[in-house]
Parts: C-alpha cells; structure tokens; sequence
C-alpha cells in the first residue's frame, strides 16, 4: 500500500502533510513520490482566497487523471467549507473536516477499510520532508483563530483556537533532527495565540524550545504584530533563533485597516520594526499586502505606499483582494474594480522589488551560516548551483565542485546581487 501526499497554500498545511507522512508509515503504508505510484492520494487544499480554490480543485482532477484507481481522500480548508459539494462534484473517497485532520490517517484507515501490515514489517524510508527535497521542518504547534479580521475565511475553515503541548511539540523536533533536519519552523494559524487554550504562552514554547532541543536553527511562522510577548525581542540573544519576522499588515492606511478589523496601526508597525531593527542585528521582516480592499481610495492607496517605503520589507506577498463567502468583507460597499487592482498590484510589485534588491545589495561583502536546501542547474550554459537561506532568510545561490551540501550548514561570503533582482551571488568559505 502507498500513499501520495499534496499540499496547497500556508506552511500549516505542509505541517500537516509531514505529520501524515509519519503516521502512514507508523501504519505500515509507504510514502509514493508520483501519484502515478500511488494506491491512495491525499490532497490537503487551501481556500484563502478564489484562485486557491480552483488551483485546489483542479489538482483533486489532475490526481484523478493522473492515477483514476487510487481512492482519493481531501482535507484543508476548501474541503471544510465546502465537504458536500466538493464531494460530489469532484468524487472523492473521502472528505476529512479540519476538526479531525489530527485524526486523518486513522479515520482514512477506517473508512476506506485499507488493508495494512504492521510497521515493523517495513522498511524504514527516509522522511516526506527530505524525500521531497525540502530542508526545511514545519512544525504545527496551534490551529484556529479567536480574531475575526473581515476578509479572512481561514478562521471559519479552522475554527477556535486549539495548541499543542510543549512536550509534544519538543519531542517532534528532537525526531526530525535525529532524522538529519536542521531547521525547523514555529506555525499556526493565530501563532502568537499560541497557549491561550493551555495555560501557556509564545514565549514559553520558544524557551522551551531552544532550551530543551538540539535543532540548529529555528524560525517563527507568521505572526501579528499585535501579538509578540513581553520581552520578545530578549529571545533573539540566543543565535538559533533565526532573525526574519513575517508579520502581515494587509493595509499602510489605518481607516483601511479598521474596515477589516485588524488590531493593529500603521504607526504603532513600524515603532515596533524600528525596535526590533535597533534589538536585533541584521533583522529583515516581511509582510503580506491586500491590494483593493472593498471602498480602498487612492488616497488611501497612496498612504500604503508610503508606508511600505518607510517599513522597508524585505519582502512582501501580495494579494488582489478577493470575495469570499460568509466573510464581512465580501458584503462592504465600493468594490474596487480589477484593472484598478492590477494597476495598484503593479505599482506595489515594482517597490517592493526595488527594496528587496536595495536590502540584498546591503549585504553584499559580509559573511553568513547558509543552510543549503538543494542543487540547481542554470537556465543558460548549464551549470549546477547551490542554493539556501541566510539565518535572515536572504536567498542565496553558490557554485561549488561539493558532491553534497544539502541539508549542510556552511559558511558563505555574499558577493554581489544576481541578476534576476532575488538572489544573492556567493562563494562557499569550507
């Protein structure tokens, strides 16, 4: 028996996967590469905004092509908000609510009345992470959301909050750095709502953490600026702790802001960036934009640019805003129209752009522990590269005649900006 797994959208959701991964293993059913390979395929979707939608629907069809005698069992957050539908019109085997993902691989077993063999009759295979050439350990440590930000359906999907304990959590990531992971990543839904429902905070669990495991590296998911624990910054004197903070703003304009009940002012953003910046070294943060929220005027437009010139992102993902039912924001009046949104989604590209090749020109000449996540080979004359993450999540790529560097951690000294504007050029210091 072999099972083929697949995510779309958050981190949460590759989490989720590689959890799964070790569950069906436990339960004797190896882990298929292709789907072609596979007895039974796991799809977990995503339904943040319409486009994750149709991409998760048309990847449920391509399965389907691809492999039409596997059974077909779908998870994530299209599936839970809308089980009947996607069922029916997709034909799946099987629809696991978000409410029982914990539970997927022994509800599939029962329903789908799989026939296993005991775990130990198989042989060990190495984890889904590395199998899929990744590097890079996400860790749920909490799902749902006790925040009701207007345009957002994740939280419905989701549902209330709900955090791992600290043991379990710290147990997982010792088991994935036996396994040869050397970096790690802190996510949840509402991350800095982590211990609400436990008794327990953030900044416990980041102790904990760093405190009781040996992992190398560790990085934080996305969190609301809102939401950072008292003394946060002080957890950053330990060097494992990777400085790169994604913290989403949505809006540069406060009465944009207040429509789509965000708790936090343009103001008080980048006070706080400003400490981190004056807190800890080399610090970059990253941030997700909405572009043409429901009545967003250009007034208000230009007000988020400029406060994406004075925040200085090293990155920032943007989003056309998109309607989705059952949300408040799909009901605001003055929609904004989507050539308007595709003139501003360029205008926002462009800066963004423009500040990340300024901040990676920043770091050119100076020296930085790279975990070297896979081998590449050039578009032009083909030649291979390597390529990985400063500790401040700066893509870098680097030749070297190493058979194998990856899931390595070495020394590189950054030369000069590449010329697609993302990548840093670096030579290899071992």
């Amino acid at each position: 028996m072999r099972v083929h797994l697949q995510a779309l959208g958050c981190r949460l959701n590759e989490a989720e996967l590689e959890t799964w991964a070790r569950d069906f293993r436990e339960q004797g059913i190896a882990l298929a590469r292709d789907v072609a390979e596979a007895d039974l395929v796991v799809i977990n979707t995503c339904a943040v905004t319409q486009e994750s939608v149709r991409k998760s629907r048309n990847l449920i069809r391509r399965a389907h092509r691809q492999n039409p005698q596997a059974r077909l069992v779908m998870s994530g957050c299209y599936a839970a908000l809308s089980p009947d539908q996607a069922a029916a019109e997709l034909s799946v085997d099987l629809v696991v609510g978000n409410h029982e993902k914990d539970r997927l691989v022994e509800i599939t077993q029962r329903e789908l009345e799989l026939p296993l063999m005991p775990a130990l009759a198989t042989e060990p295979g190495e984890s889904l992470l590395l199998a899929r050439g990744r590097q890079r350990a996400f860790i749920k440590v909490q799902d749902g959301c006790r925040y009701r930000c207007t345009y957002c359906v994740v939280t419905l999907a989701r549902g209330g909050e709900r955090s791992r304990a600290i043991p379990d959590i710290v147990a997982e990531i010792e088991h994935l750095h036996h396994e040869g992971v050397n970096e790690v990543v802190l996510a949840g839904v509402h991350l800095g709502g982590y211990g609400s429902d436990n008794a327990s905070s953030l900044h416990e669990l980041i102790s904990a953490v760093l405190e009781k495991t040996q992992v190398p590296r560790m990085r934080l998911g996305s969190l609301e600026s809102w939401d950072l624990p008292h003394d946060f910054w002080s957890l950053f004197d330990n060097p494992r702790l990777m400085p790169h903070l994604h913290l989403p703003m949505q809006s540069g304009a406060d009465s944009v802001l207040r429509r789509m009940a965000r708790r936090c002012r343009s103001g008080e953003f980048l006070a706080l960036v400003n400490e981190g910046r004056r807190r800890v070294p080399d610090l970059v943060v990253t941030t997700d934009i909405i572009v043409g929220f429901p009545g967003e005027t250009e007034d208000e437009w230009q007000q988020t640019l400029d406060f994406v010139e004075r925040a200085r992102f090293g990155h920032i993902h943007i989003f056309a805003f998109s309607p989705r039912q059952g949300t408040k924001a799909a009901t605001l009046p003055s929609p904004v129209s989507r050539e308007i949104q595709r003139l501003r989604s360029q205008q926002l590209h462009e800066l963004a752009a423009r500040q990340r090749g300024e901040l990676m020109q920043a770091f050119s000449g100076r020296e930085f522990e790279v975990l070297i996540e896979g081998r590449h080979e050039t578009d032009d004359d083909g030649r291979w590269f390597w390529s990985g993450y400063t500790p401040n999540f700066l893509r870098v790529r680097i030749e070297s005649n190493e058979d194998n560097l990856a899931g390595k951690i070495v020394r590189i000294r950054l030369d000069r900006l590449a010329e697609d504007g993302e990548t840093l050029l670096g030579v290899c210091r071992i």
